[in-house]
């Protein structure tokens, strides 16, 4: 049953027997496991466990605004396989799972319903759906907004993030949160909603006494944890809950964090920057957006460059007040050596009312902006008093703040994009390649007439303002556009590629080490100066400051998202010591990649103030605000601590409306959470039993810190971060209780292709469950991939694993049923069956064991423990091959070897143990009813224990891969050895006799050159390193010195050993590398004379041969041709002579 190396091109489903079949047992066996409670698992007493045999994982809550697809399987089942292994081990394991319903999503969900009710009727008439072009994704640009190209927005990524401080982080989701072209009622009917159903979930709130009446919380949660179960996930679920205040016990939970936050200076109230909804009036957090998580604000400053004059339809505008084209840029410090400016000729501008009586030209988005960061009159209104062209301001005479010129002139720049900054663009050819190639596109027009025709642009606006010098960057000089554009070779304004890179280098390079060479701060270096000459600027009323999301966001509601000036609550990411515990929480965490520390690392460094509090939603009122909810992310960072003590609370209902341990509302007092979490003394007016509340703190103390928490990469930008900060707040003295490990995954294609419900290139949980089965689908999962790279569903595997599960069931049972037979149980009928299907009697154990057997029990003691460490590892992939796919081509290997002798029946029932243990965790249905039925073992699989096997034999292992590749480099011998010689001229002639015999001559050890150069490969080798301690390339000179010493030249010339004696070191190189220090012993730990003719029959077997036979090198016949070709043979290398 090797895996194939590509699944099938065909998706059709398996035969629905089969999968039926394996869909009974699933359902079974859940059942059974519901039954005896083997999920359900508290804190022993005190004394009865130790803190190292307790495993507690977990996974981020899934939000209830509809079905989980097999994206959340994903990354769910990576915590899934853990727990199940460690359960397997005899760890006391819990695996619990909570829903999320805090913040807009559901809302956002129900207004759009709501909305497509109103529009198109109940049930709506929707028109004819249109195709809806890609996204397109916005770089953020440097001070002369060009067009980028891919390769371009990488390398200027992190010259236009914020003065070079902040981290940005690329990210792509697997499936839009909103799909295109997909309406919520056509969601809502996927989902498995009956239609007239569908109205009912219009509103998010119903005026209804109780909140469970609730539509949205009542259905999906309940979807969600029927998917779960259905899949076979080892959950407690009385410990599950849905949060806001839908939940009073969570609700409680989580304003006691935060009012501990509160009183730690954790949370300020403050004017901040934030994206945010107009639509929703309030800031929009990553959950709270259909696209554009990770965005921030970005900063630029605007440069007001004043009109002189008023001219065509400007003159429109005469008596409204002084007019400035409004600038943005990263760079103020560059204002010196303005000569220009830029507008898109045909870009759509507006002139808007601004403060002090003012009127500003820009783009309609960026005044949208703007309106919300209190720059005009009337907050949140954009005033556009004349609708504008780019083309109306070309010619346009300007004062430009700071420039070496008094008037500057507005010229059309065709690479300028709206949909960042304000569309008006300053020109500094000195130190901006975009702007230095512009201007020369117009300066190689030499006839006026030309000019004015193709550009509409007159001479004098262009050729009087030459290249001012500003800066001075070592290498670059005080030209640095000039000269990168002469060395890339850019010609025009066009080359994007090249232009890209111009920017990167110039950028960065005059940051770093750029001296300003003009105005008050000459003799400064760049990055010394920006910052002051930036406030001068604004000081003096020649500049403001203008934020705008750093790419497009789109909320949930479907509004585009902007950058406003909000008043509200913060979390301070920002402070120091806060950000220190943090990094050392981090520090003693395990992170299973670099990457994924990586990116930790950035985010802790990046991370400032975060806005936690949202005024429209669902949620938990903060406490120290109560008109304030506490937003989605800021209440999902130390839930897995309710975990804990959630199945005393809750009554086994989500909402905790059932019938608990005895605990109100009321009872959880601060100092009652502060008992249970922070160990501080319990208070002693308590109505709460204290037989509970000694309980609930034993749960806690015995739990935690989590062990485990896997998730996608996505949330480690935000989420998974703010849980390592959260942490080291809340128990800021006991740092032993700081998590433990996180484990990221990339996010899941299906079929190779980014999953996608406008598509159609998308499943639902419940769908692959339906189509596959649990197990079959969870080996799918295991086989998608395990790193940071996005992972890949196939479809066609997960077919091929219903009828390999299958089949391995129909294999023992008829191993079973000829065991039965044989030992006299059997009919004759099923004898002859059996044995048909079979193809050879079973041997019983009490035969010594030969060769075949020692190798086939060897090989699943090497699995086990290769199985073994590759979950411990979470390398899922790995484990299964080593449990499913390895171990059962052991097994047709063992099949093979023992030809009709026959296989041992107590080596295949325990293969079928070992594979039913090692399997488990990844399909554990299967291997229960394995477990149960086929081998009537008392009680569950999962928790019967890792398997126990003898220590693998490593040497076995080597003999039998040596016999396993001297079978297939014999086999090929043969076949050319049997082949009839090609003709040189005339007929072929007949073909040779088939050969018969076959007489195997080996070497006992390297001798002369060879060995000694083994040696001295050895003493460079470091066995912990697994590599050479010295480059190869250093090895040979003193290695030839050796040899010629020691006389072992043996008659070669200089520059012959020398190539004989490098061909061989690098050969043995390459295996050490590979196969470890062994690989360089002067002689092998076996006799191979020995192994070969302990496997004569076997090999003459597999070979159609009659006779084999193994002999040491010095036993070939003296004077003989089998003498001189037997000297060739080298250990491990053996010569055969045919007959």
């Amino acid at each position: 049953m090797s895996k194939p190396a590509e699944a099938p091109a065909s998706q059709e489903p398996p035969k629905r027997g089969k999968r039926d079949l394996l869909k009974d047992i699933e359902r079974k066996y859940q059942q059974k496991w519901a039954e005896d409670k083997i999920f359900e698992i508290s804190a022993p007493t005190a004394g009865n466990s130790t803190p190292d045999n307790k495993f507690f994982g977990n996974f981020p809550y899934p939000y209830s605004n509809g079905v989980l697809h097999i994206g959340h399987a994903f990354s769910l089942s990576k915590n899934e396989f853990r727990c199940a292994f460690e359960r397997l081990c005899g760890k006391h394991v819990l695996f619990a799972q909570g829903i999320h319903c805090t913040g807009m999503p559901i809302k956002a969900c129900a207004d759009r319903l709501d909305q497509e009710l109103r529009d198109y009727g109940v049930p709506p008439k929707f028109p004819e759906p249109q195709e809806v072009p890609p996204e397109v994704p916005v770089a953020a640009t440097a001070a002369a907004q060009g067009e980028l190209t891919a390769s371009g927005k990488k390398q200027v990524a992190k010259a236009a993030k914020t003065d070079l401080t902040k981290f940005s982080s690329n990210k792509s989701k697997a499936t839009a949160k909103k799909g295109a072209g997909k309406t919520q009622w056509d969601i809502l009917v996927s989902s498995g909603l009956p239609s007239e159903d569908i109205p009912l979930f219009r509103q998010a709130t119903l005026q209804l006494p109780h909140w469970q009446t609730q539509k949205w919380l009542d259905y999906f949660p309940a979807v969600m944890i029927n998917d779960m179960k259905s899949m076979g996930c080892g959950i407690d679920w009385r410990r599950s809950f849905v949060t806001t205040d839908a939940n009073p016990f969570y609700d409680n939970f989580v304003q006691w964090q935060f009012r501990r936050l509160h009183r730690q200076g954790c949370i300020v109230k403050d004017k901040r920057y934030a994206v945010y909804s107009p639509k929703d009036g309030q800031p929009c957090a990553d959950h709270d957006r259909a696209s554009g998580e990770g965005a921030g604000p970005q900063e630029y400053t605007l440069i007001k460059m004043q009109a002189v004059e008023l001219q065509g339809k400007l003159k429109a505008l005469e008596g409204k007040g002084p007019v400035f084209l409004m600038a943005a840029t990263l760079r103020p410090e560059t204002m010196y050596g303005q000569t220009n400016c830029w507008a898109l000729p045909k870009g759509q501008y507006g002139a808007f009312r601004g403060l002090d009586g003012e009127v500003w030209v820009m783009t309609h988005r960026a005044a949208r902006n703007l309106a919300f960061q209190d720059r005009t009159p009337e907050a949140g209104k954009a005033e556009c008093l004349l609708e504008l062209q780019g083309s109306d301001l070309i010619g346009l005479p300007l004062k430009a703040p700071n420039s070496g010129y008094d008037k500057i002139f507005v010229l059309p720049l065709l690479t300028i994009k709206t949909n960042k900054g304000t569309g008006i663009v300053t020109s500094v050819p000195s130190d901006a390649p975009d702007d230095f190639a512009a201007l020369q596109d117009l300066r190689t027009v030499k006839e006026d007439a030309k000019l004015k025709e193709k550009f509409n642009v007159e001479r004098a606006w262009v050729e009087p303002f030459e290249v001012i010098e500003i800066i001075e960057i070592p290498g670059l000089g005080r030209r640095a556009a000039e000269t990168l554009c002469k060395e890339l070779n850019i010609t025009n304004q066009h080359q994007a590629e090249k232009l890209a890179t111009a920017k990167d280098r110039c950028y960065l390079k005059g940051f770093t080490d750029g001296v300003m060479i003009v105005g008050p701060h000459s003799g400064k270096k760049v990055s010394e100066a920006k910052p002051i000459i930036k406030d001068e600027m604004i000081a003096a009323g020649q500049a403001l400051t203008y934020n705008e999301p750093e790419k497009e966001v789109i909320s949930r509601s479907g509004d585009e998202c902007v950058v406003a000036l909000t008043d509200q609550w913060y979390l301070t990411y920002n402070d120091p010591e806060w950000k220190a515990a943090a990094r050392k929480a981090l520090e003693q965490m395990e992170t299973y990649a670099e990457e994924t520390r990586t990116g930790f690392e950035y985010t802790l460094g990046w991370l400032q103030q975060w806005a936690l509090s949202r005024e429209f939603g669902l949620g938990t009122r903060l406490p120290a605000d109560p008109a304030y909810l506490i937003e989605s992310l800021s209440d999902s960072t130390i839930y897995m601590a309710y975990y804990t003590i959630a199945h005393f609370l809750q009554g086994n209902d989500l909402f905790g409306k059932g019938k608990n341990a005895g605990v109100r509302v009321e009872d959880l007092t601060d100092e009652v959470w502060d008992h249970i979490f922070l160990g501080k003394a319990a208070p002693t007016s308590s109505s709460i039993p204290s037989d509970i509340l000694a309980a609930m703190r034993r749960e806690f103390e015995f739990w935690y810190p989590w062990d485990l928490r896997t998730s996608g990469k996505d949330l480690v930008g935000n989420h998974l971060s703010f849980s390592i900060f959260h942490h080291t707040a809340i128990w800021k003295e006991q740092p032993h209780l700081w998590p433990r490990s996180i484990r990221c995954n990339g996010h899941l294609m299906l079929n190779s292709m980014k999953m996608s419900k406008s598509t159609g290139n998308f499943m639902t949980l419940a769908e692959s469950l339906e189509e596959y089965g649990a197990d079959a689908m969870r080996i799918a999962m295991a086989d998608a991939g395990d790193g940071l790279e996005d992972a890949n569903f196939v479809q066609a595997n997960a077919n091929a694993e219903v009828l390999r599960l299958a089949s391995e069931l129909e294999w023992m049972d008829l191993v079973l049923k000829q065991h039965e037979d044989q030992t006299g149980a059997g009919s004759s009928e099923g004898k002859a069956t059996a044995k048909a299907e079979m193809q050879a009697r079973l041997r019983q154990g009490s035969s010594s064991p030969s060769f075949a057997d020692r190798v086939f029990q060897n090989d699943m003691s090497v699995l086990a423990a290769s199985a073994h460490e590759a979950y411990r590892k979470m390398a899922f992939r790995d484990a299964l091959q080593a449990s499913w796919y390895l171990l059962h081509a052991a097994r047709n290997g063992y099949r093979t070897a023992c030809g009709e002798e026959g296989m041992r029946f107590d080596l295949l029932q325990q293969c079928m143990q070992v594979q039913a243990k090692l399997l488990a965790p990844i399909c554990p249905h299967t291997c229960d009813h394995i477990w149960q039925e086929k081998l009537q073992q008392k009680g569950s699989i999962l928790t019967s224990g890792w398997v126990e096997l003898a220590v693998p034999d490593f040497l076995l292992q080597r003999q039998g891969k040596y016999l396993d590749g001297m079978v297939g480099d014999w086999r090929k011998l043969k076949m050319k050895r049997d082949q009839p010689p090609k003709p040189k001229k005339g007929p072929a002639p007949p073909a040779p006799p088939p050969a018969s015999k076959m007489a195997v001559f080996a070497a006992e050890a390297y001798d002369g050159w060879r060995a000694a150069c083994l040696v001295g490969l050895s003493k460079q080798y470091d066995s912990d390193a697994g590599s050479f301690r010295r480059g190869t390339s250093e090895l040979w000179p003193g290695m030839l010195s050796e040899l010629e010493s020691q006389g072992l030249a043996e008659g070669k010339s200089e520059k012959q050993l020398q190539k004989e004696c490098m061909a061989f070191a690098r050969l043995k190189i390459v295996e050490a590398e590979k196969g470890g220090s062994q690989m360089l012993d002067v002689q092998l730990p076996f006799s191979e004379v020995e192994l070969i003719n302990e496997n004569a029959g076997y090999l003459a077997r597999v070979l159609e041969l009659q006779e084999v036979s193994a002999h040491r090198v010095a036993e070939a016949p003296a004077g003989s041709p089998v003498h001189e070709r037997a000297q060739s043979a080298l250990p491990g290398n053996p010569t055969v002579e045919f007959s």
